[in-house]
């Protein structure tokens, strides 16, 4: 069965870097009929143009700080049955877009959202979860090996991470895309609520990973250290306009308000804020929600007809390949890493040493995943703290877990 068509909307502002890292890693995407949507600010256009992927992308300027305006204006050129999200500071595995799109074969699933691992490239930042009206999510079970289908009920929606979700086209038109109310924070929340409000099922896939690094940007530091809470508290108060009644408003606003208070503290206890910082950071959050109060909101009107032809980005059928060795050899794997992944192929390579270190993963810029740590150490953060292998067992056991995310057969 031909595969449908999948628009790939990146939304970049403020780190080009960060961007060109994550056209590095949707290249080695394997599936037969993208195209990559790059809304750009000045810096990541430029970035783009002067780079490999200049002529393989659609490259739409964008210069104002709302998420949901650079994402509706990515729907508007996106010519794809479906579009996917992902952010500029994360990064898929290749076989990402082909388990996340399988289940829009059912003709009753309109959004799709997958697994979120975070910055040390094991841990799971987000999972299966639901959320209501008052922006509450809770942690869902479903089977971590196959996709479910879910068709939401009562007050609770599927909640799926913008970084990681794909939509039918038609529905995104119908539903107005997203809320430019919301210039960052709950934006896919908002479109969460809309797709249960209308009826829609969506699918969440435990096989479709991506990466998530949370670069710094002008809302927060790279150790994810706020740096101003203006746009949360602005988003709060759309929230609070379009789902819940005026005279919940007040105690829900004091709860959330709160939660930041308490989150702020705890980095200033921590040595990383000053007092000043924080009073600084709580009274940007009430201008925002006091701003948020008056803001505009309500759906964009994206047309049917996308603003250009589908552009398939050339993407080819790559080996997979696993390079391993003691982590004293690693500044001679990893050349011959970049090497292979030069001349085209997925490349994993595991630097282990002879010790019990927990096991982190990246993608590195030159195009290939590392993953680093004990022989004896833990990957999964559930396993035990020590396990005994030899070298060659770690090896064929890593290349287990993630064989089928990196597509190692």
């Amino acid at each position: 069965m031909t595969q449908p068509k999948v628009s790939v909307v990146v939304v970049s502002r403020d780190r080009p870097d960060a961007l060109t890292w994550c056209l590095t890693g949707l290249s080695q995407l394997q599936y037969t009929a993208f195209e990559i949507v790059v809304v750009a600010d000045p810096p990541g256009y430029e970035a783009v143009q002067a780079g490999p992927f200049a002529d393989q992308v659609k490259l739409v300027p964008f210069d104002r700080p709302n998420i949901s305006e650079a994402r509706n204006l990515g729907i508007s050129h996106a010519a794809g049955d479906i579009v996917a999200f992902i952010d500029d500071d994360a990064v898929p595995e290749p076989s990402w877009l082909h388990q996340l799109i399988a289940p829009v074969s059912r003709p009753d699933v309109a959004a799709m959202g997958g697994f979120v691992r975070g910055r040390n490239g094991i841990s799971w930042q987000w999972q299966a979860r639901t959320v209501d009206e008052t922006g509450a999510t809770e942690a869902l079970e479903v089977s971590p090996h196959r996709a479910t289908v879910l068709t939401p009920k009562g007050a609770r929606a599927i909640k799926t991470e913008g970084t990681n979700m794909a939509v039918r086209r038609d529905v995104l038109v119908a539903l107005e895309g997203f809320d430019p109310g919301f210039a960052f924070y709950l934006d896919e929340t908002d479109l969460n609520l809309r797709l249960k409000r209308a009826g829609y099922a969506t699918a969440l896939v435990p096989g479709a990973e991506v990466h998530h690094g949370f670069a710094a940007s002008p809302r927060r530091r790279k150790d994810r250290v706020p740096r101003d809470l203006f746009d949360i508290g602005s988003s709060w108060a759309v929230f609070q306009r379009k789902y819940l009644q005026e005279a919940q408003r007040r105690d829900h606003w004091r709860h959330l308000r709160e939660h930041e208070r308490r989150r702020v503290l705890e980095h200033m206890v921590s040595g990383r804020l000053l007092p000043r910082d924080v009073r600084y950071l709580m009274a940007r959050l009430d201008q925002g929600y006091s701003q948020g109060l008056m803001r505009q909101r309500g759906g964009a009107q994206i047309s049917n007809s996308p603003v250009s032809a589908f552009k398939p980005f050339p993407a080819s059928q790559r080996a997979s390949i696993v390079l391993a060795g003691r982590s004293w050899q690693r500044k001679k794997l990893r050349a011959e890493a970049a090497e292979r992944a030069q001349s085209g192929d997925i490349v994993t390579l595991f630097l282990f040493s002879p010790t019990a270190l927990y096991h982190t993963v990246r993608f590195d810029p030159a195009g290939f995943w590392e993953q680093r740590g004990g022989v004896f150490g833990r990957s999964v953060r559930e396993a035990p703290l020590f396990r005994m292998f030899t070298f060659s067992e770690r090896v064929a056991a890593e290349t287990r877990r993630i064989g089928k995310q990196r597509l190692i057969f």
